[in-house]
């Protein structure tokens, strides 16, 4: 047959069934890849090598495979509803010291003295009346708490020599805490005049509240400031407020530093019975009893027996801050392995 008659044949072929054509040239397709495939694993085969789809993906020899983790057996009870996970332990506190207040000696100074009394109040008392009855409460109080110790410092003697006395006399007890109990007022500028009993007094009724003073130059100011803040968080937690009127331009020269803005701790360097006495040293200004209010809150058993009370708390409070730690007893340790024969100590970590 020749070329044009083949041609012609394959036309009528393919034009008479498409479909069949495109069959039959596929089948050819493949069978000549086939044989090309077929050829190329037998030249492979003849230089030692395997096809790379014949070649499977193992691990390198030597390599360590990770052991499956074996999953521990599940109660089917406790399956639907799992433990709780454990929270970690939380860090131990730091290990605190143990009052003992029989041994423990505070000093409660009454301020001023009955020929020199200090301020007078909005109703023409002294404050030295104010200061005695306070402390010789606040006294009582820590007595009946178990600081037997505690002493009443009273002296007649005026200042400055006065003054110096209370200090000494701390010193030579010697007390671990020095109290000195005092009443506020404010600058003569600041008093207004008004008529009680037909006599004028002076009154200002625009800073109330209570006022607490440490030296930067007394022995422990450290623990001065310490004291300082446990009264007043302690005089706080009694319903009771600090005044911020020292920290303002209108004080003048008896304007002071605010070193706790919490507690209400002033500074005050100059007060010779803070700043002469060895010990932890503070001054309270328990209330302004110029304020025609807060004057007859200060001459009331209850305002004194609160103020007493933050007085015990706040000591109580310093008097274990002050104590030796109590030492943590030593933890065991484990036993020695029978295994490897090391002991515990013996161990350290690889480099």
């Amino acid at each position: 047959m020749q070329k044009g008659e083949r041609d012609q044949d394959r036309l009528r072929y393919d034009g008479s069934d498409g479909r069949r054509g495109s069959v039959v040239i596929l089948m050819i397709r493949f069978r000549h890849t086939m044989l090309v495939l077929s050829g190329c694993s037998l030249a492979l085969l003849a230089t030692g090598r395997q096809p790379a789809w014949s070649q499977q993906q193992r691990p390198a020899y030597g390599a360590i495979r990770a052991a499956p983790v074996p999953l521990p057996p599940q109660n089917p009870a406790t399956a639907a509803n799992p433990a709780p996970v454990a929270k970690p332990a939380p860090a131990a506190k730091p290990a605190v010291g143990i009052c003992h207040p029989e041994t423990f000696r505070v000093v409660v100074d009454v301020g001023h003295t009955a020929a020199v009394p200090g301020a007078m109040s909005a109703r023409g008392a002294t404050e030295y009346s104010f200061n005695l009855a306070l402390a010789q409460e606040a006294k009582q109080a820590l007595v009946d708490a178990a600081f037997a110790k505690t002493e009443l410092l009273i002296t007649d003697k005026p200042p400055p020599q006065g003054l110096m006395v209370r200090a000494a006399e701390a010193n030579r007890l010697p007390a671990d805490l020095f109290l000195s109990i005092h009443h506020d007022s404010v600058p003569d500028d600041l008093l207004k005049t008004w008529q009680y009993e037909g006599q004028d007094q002076h009154y200002n009724d625009d800073y109330p509240g209570y006022a607490l003073f440490i030296s930067n130059d007394n022995g422990d100011r450290l623990g001065s400031l310490l004291f300082g803040g446990f009264l007043g968080k302690e005089l706080q937690a009694r319903g009771l407020q600090y005044t911020p009127h020292y920290t303002l331009a209108l004080m003048g020269h008896r304007r002071r530093q605010l070193l706790d803005p919490v507690a209400g701790v002033y500074r005050y360097d100059a007060l010779i019975v803070l700043r002469m006495t060895r010990m932890p040293a503070l001054l309270l200004e328990a209330g302004s009893i110029v304020n025609r209010q807060e004057e007859l809150d200060l001459g009331a058993p209850d305002r004194r027996g609160r103020t007493s009370a933050a007085i015990v708390a706040a000591v109580q409070d310093f008097c274990a801050a002050r104590a030796r730690p109590v030492a943590a007893k030593p933890t065991a340790q484990p036993a020695a392995s029978k295994s490897t024969g090391l002991r515990a100590s013996t161990i350290t970590p690889a480099r």
